[in-house]
């Protein structure tokens, strides 16, 4: 299992359900999809920072659409904490 940083994301387009379109991070750029799978099946742990914290990256399902989505575990910062990340370069 490796574990990896994201610092950077690419906002969705039309997509109503989900925000953000792909991660990445030193080295490494991939699709929320793959992402998603490496999370759920243990392969790879994702986390990223949060007012100088390190957060886990977890997934968690929509209540509504019951379609897998990315955040950061519960630590007291908002749950917006890859949103507020910057867009990864092209």
């Amino acid at each position: 299992m490796a574990d990896y940083q994201v610092t950077c994301i690419k906002r969705d387009g039309a997509d109503a359900d989900r925000r953000i379109d792909r991660l990445g991070g030193p080295g490494w750029n991939d699709s929320i999809d793959n992402v998603i799978r490496f999370i759920k099946d243990g392969s790879h742990r994702f986390w990223t920072t949060a007012q100088g914290r390190s957060v886990w990256v977890i997934v968690k399902q929509h209540p509504t659409s019951r379609r897998d989505y990315l955040t950061t575990e519960g630590d007291g910062f908002p749950p917006n904490n890859l949103l507020s990340l910057p867009d990864c370069p092209r």
